[in-house]
């Protein structure tokens, strides 16, 4: 025998019993309750999964769990029978990424005042660094926040994998339900992940302070840990010990952008490890490497603000690139999912939970399947936290975890009336609220009126209109046992309608009394949505997909490329050639390239199935090389301590820096990024060629000789730092040569015992270091002052190497005798003086000496803007030193390759060599001159005629995207004030607080 109650009646009898409790191994205070909690929910339209929907269904369930799913069927003899006729039942949302119920995280900094913190403060033998938080057990931590709870189940949610997110490791996720009960009976799975970020949280020490750093603390960190599970005794390290154990648990690492996700993904790679990527909502931008990666991604939906543009001037701090993510991040789902990439949801980031579902259906709107965004708020974050036995589809067996809508929430806005937990009730709304169309047309005895309905069901507010008037009028109306009761004035003056109606169909049908008295009947009918409407709803279904009024380009911001450059058959003909080589400069020449190389160089060649550029009166030369550059960095020093050799910029190419399309409108090809001066010993040097659109990985230069930045003078020892930063070593200039023989011969011992086959545990340090000692790594040295250079000459030839370059070097002047007997390269600025003590003798004429001495010097911009002009810069060894014009060009093009060591691959205009060249309208060191075309491995990045017709498509787009911001702000959107991201230049000094 089954009971049937009406749903509001049996939600009081089950809000006032509690639910069915499981076996438990604590006290119960009080008549123990029995009941089973044993239900029947009939009449729905049931959502067991994403791919399965039931009609006219019947879930039941027991206990806290479900019982069964089926379509129509009889109601389980005991089953409390529910009427859920006209609802959905869907299976409750899984926050795949939350903190719920964990302490607050409190962000570390440096106080203002205080000196740095170089070692950790956090007691017991855990890791040396504070960001690396592996022991922290999330099941240890979580407590029940009823509010918090409230807020996630009114979003849909029945549970929610947290952890607390403070570090770069952050230890383990819990998996939760929302229910109301105690910690024990909520927690469901422990261990369920390990979260890993390159956030370093509330750890106020100062290393890292870099995204360097970050990676190579985490590289490092596997390398120890490995090392610590094999060694015996030395040293206890609680948070190594915690580390191994969270090997096999997935790995989700939080990310700020796509770049980030690539960099994480490198490191797993690096150790056998497929991170879960907590993505940043701008995958769209590089699909085809995300998908590479073989990650799986948990998507943000989170999309920003339309953007205030009212102001025209206020507007123009914002960038074609901002403007483009605004337009475009809804699109991320569609997108990710059309490119093949797995992927769960996340409403992490929002400012309320309850913002998911307007969040979800923009991303419908925008071109994500419903079914797919289902499965990613149920079905995949299940799977992916193992716990899809219990939640994630309403299947027998699993957690009676649902939630009861009017609606299909997907694709219109819809109330979650109810939200049940482990089998136990939350009332949302209640069932019986009126749930009103948004206009009716009603007959009132022989009156006619027009009905508009505002708000959401429970809180909806109705007004009339006489047909034909347009003065309105307020209805008050509330309902009781399914009979609405309306009450309205027509007029200012007179009496009310009272009317008594029950549903009928699609809509309402009664009796009640005029303002008179009289007895008249009442019928309300949905107003039927003019042609126009309706031809309007057609058209959005034909077309799912919005239409964009942006471009997505490589990078996605100003003057990126629509599609990347292929290698060509291209022949300049008849230009002025500067070789480089024992040619000379060759008038009337002809230069062929193909394939990415320099195919043939001479008069007269033939065309056949090339593309032909007359070069009549112009100059062609080979792509400038800038020897110390800091452009396309996301950082640039890890100046915390006094060596970090183990930090690589490489990790920090950031390729969406408009400063490589700028230097390729200069004329510069390759650029070696290097580390700051904040410490003696700095990070390994990343050589790219500067490929515009290419991803960080793609821009490196395969096959160079690697390098590394070290640096002498004020800024390490740093006496210009402030009264506060007078505790990292070293402070004085002797200091830093003890550094430098400290470290050498440490790593010369690491070497010794590598070799001899001891338990030695791996050092990347010391592994650079020792790349140093044994001619594998070359230094690239910061340096200003004669009695340093010297030093550290002295110090490389004791310890049988040498310095490969002295960058800066502005007293190179006074020792380039004994820089030409060492070995050592100059890189210095060709003006540049007084702008510190230090440099207070510098002379224009020093590149010009050096060179005399037989130096191989060349000029570096260390600036992203003075790099634009770097061919003016080599014409200042012309002007000052009397410079040969084609030695002075090789200051900028070949000498810097030979310093580099990829003269056999770049720097010159000869067959073989990578075809990275530039066609100058005039003279190369002419103030007039201006480069016309460059090409990187044959590939044309840079056509002034087309940079001027973007310009113009670029303003169009521009105001097409303001004009939609505007509309946008117009139709109810909520807007955010006009912020602009501009690009802070990074120099040899900058340092990040």
């Amino acid at each position: 025998m089954s009971i049937r109650l009406w749903p509001a009646t049996v939600l009081a009898l089950i809000l006032c019993a509690g639910y069915a409790r499981a076996q438990v191994t604590f006290p119960y205070n009080g008549v123990y309750d029995q009941r089973e909690g044993h239900y029947a929910f009939t009449g729905a339209t049931v959502h067991v999964s994403p791919e399965q929907t039931l009609e006219d269904a019947t879930l039941t369930i027991r206990d806290g769990k479900i019982v069964s799913v089926v379509a129509g069927g009889a109601v389980n003899a005991g089953a409390v029978e529910v009427s859920m006729s006209g609802k959905h039942i869907y299976p409750s949302f899984i926050e795949v990424y939350g903190d719920y119920g964990m302490p607050e995280v409190k962000e570390g900094s440096r106080g203002r005042g205080t000196p740095p913190q170089l070692e950790s403060n956090t007691d017991g033998a855990y890791a040396w660094n504070q960001a690396l938080r592996p022991e922290t057990d999330a099941s240890a931590l979580f407590t029940i926040d009823a509010k918090a709870a409230k807020t996630l189940r009114e979003a849909g949610f029945g549970t929610v994998s947290t952890h607390h997110p403070d570090g770069i490791s952050r230890g383990t996720a819990a998996v939760v339900t929302l229910a109301e009960s105690n910690d024990n009976e909520v927690l469901i799975k422990r261990n369920a992940a390990h979260h890993l970020s390159f956030d370093k949280g509330s750890s106020g020490q100062a290393y890292p302070n870099s995204r360097m750093g970050e990676i190579a603390l985490l590289r490092q960190t596997y390398l120890d840990a490995d090392w610590y599970a094999k060694q015996r005794g030395e040293e206890t390290n609680l948070s190594l010990e915690a580390w191994s154990k969270l090997q096999d648990l997935p790995q989700i690492f939080a990310v700020d952008n796509w770049q980030d996700a690539l960099r994480a993904d490198q490191v797993g790679d690096e150790f056998g490890k497929q991170y879960v990527i907590r993505g940043s909502g701008d995958e769209y931008q590089r699909l085809q490497p995300l998908k590479a990666s073989g990650a799986t991604f948990i998507l943000p939906l989170k999309f920003p603000e339309t953007y205030d543009v009212s102001d025209p001037f206020a507007a123009d701090l914002i960038s074609v690139g901002q403007l483009r993510h605004w337009e475009r991040a809804p699109g991320n789902v569609a997108a990710v999912a059309q490119a093949g990439i797995p992927f769960v949801l996340t409403a992490d980031g929002l400012e309320k939970p309850t913002e998911l579902h307007d969040a979800m259906r923009k991303a419908i709107e925008a071109g994500a399947d419903p079914a797919t965004v289902l499965a990613g708020l149920t079905t995949g974050p299940a799977k992916l936290l193992g716990i899809d036995q219990l939640v994630g589809t309403l299947e027998k067996g699993k957690l009676a975890n649902f939630i009861v809508t009017d609606k299909d929430p997907f694709t219109e806005k819809a109330t979650i009336y109810q939200n049940w937990v482990q089998g136990q009730a939350f009332e949302l709304k209640p069932l019986q609220s009126v749930d009103l169309a948004d206009a009716y047309d009603i007959t009132l005895g022989d009156s006619k009126f027009s009905a508009n309905i505002t708000g959401d069901p429970g809180s909806q507010k109705m007004s009339v209109s006489p047909a034909g008037d347009t003065t309105t009028a307020d209805v008050t109306f509330t309902e009781s046992g399914g009979v609405i009761t309306f009450r309205f004035r027509p007029g200012k003056e007179g009496g009310y309608y009272r009317i008594n109606a029950t549903p009928d169909g699609e809509g309402y049908t009664g009796t009640g009394r005029d303002p008179e008295g009289n007895i008249v009947t009442f019928t309300a009918t949905p107003a039927k949505a003019t042609k126009a409407e309706e031809a309007k709803k057609d058209e959005k279904k034909e077309d799912e997909r919005p239409e964009y009024k942006s471009r997505l380009t490589y990078p996605n911001i100003s003057y990126g490329l629509t599609e990347m450059p292929e290698a060509g058959k291209v022949l300049f003909r008849n230009a002025t050639v500067w070789t480089n080589e024992a040619d000379g400069i060759l008038e009337n020449t002809d230069v062929l390239i193909e394939d990415g190389k320099i195919s043939r160089v001479g008069k007269d060649l033939s065309d056949r199935g090339a593309q032909v550029i007359d070069a009549t009166g112009m100059h062609l030369t080979s792509g400038i090389i800038d020897e110390h550059s800091h452009i396309a960095l996301s950082d640039v020093n890890e100046g915390t301590e006094s060596s970090t050799a183990e930090v690589r910029m490489a990790d920090v190419v950031d390729a969406v820096d408009e400063n490589i399309y700028r230097q390729l409108a200069g004329g510069v090809t390759t650029s070696q990024l290097l580390h700051g001066s904040a410490n003696p010993i700095g990070g390994q040097s990343a050589l790219i060629k500067l490929r515009w659109g290419a991803t960080p990985q793609e821009m490196m230069f395969e096959g160079a000789d690697p390098f590394i930045k070290f640096a002498l003078g004020e800024n390490v020892k740093q006496s210009n730092w402030g009264d506060m930063n007078r505790v990292r070593y070293p402070q004085t200039r002797m200091g830093v040569e003890q550094i430098f023989e400290n470290y050498f011969s440490r790593a010369a011992e690491y070497g010794r015992a590598v070799k001899a086959g001891e338990n030695v545990r791996r050092d990347l340090e010391l592994e650079t270091l020792l790349e140093i000692l044994n001619g594998e790594r070359f230094i690239t040295c910061h340096s200003y002052q004669q009695g340093e250079i010297n030093m550290l000459m002295e110090l490389a030839e004791r310890h049988d190497f040498r310095v490969n370059t002295f960058t800066h070097i502005l007293e190179g002047y006074k020792v380039a005798d004994k820089m030409a007997e060492h070995g050592a390269a100059g890189s210095t600025f060709s003006d540049w003086w007084a702008y510190k003590f230090e440099v207070n003798e510098a002379i224009p004429y020093n590149g010009a000496l050096m060179h005399e001495q037989g130096v191989l010097t060349g000029f570096n911009s260390d600036d992203a803007e003075m790099a634009r002009r770097l061919n003016q810069e080599a014409a200042k060894a012309v002007l000052f030193g009397d410079v040969n014009e084609e030695e002075a060009w090789k200051f900028v093009t070949l000498n810097p390759a030979k310093m580099l060591h990829i003269d056999d691959r770049v720097g010159s205009i000869r067959t073989g060599k990578d075809a990275d060249l530039v066609l100058w309208n005039d003279h190369p060191m002419s103030i007039y001159a201006r480069a016309e075309r460059t090409y990187v491995d044959g590939k044309e990045y840079f056509n002034r005629e087309e940079n001027e017709a973007r310009r113009t498509e670029l303003l169009a787009e521009r105001n097409a995207l303001i004009q939609a911001s505007l509309d946008d702000k117009k139709s109810g959107a909520k807007t955010q004030s006009p912020k602009g991201n501009s690009r802070r230049l990074l120099h040899c000094d900058s340092v990040n607080h």
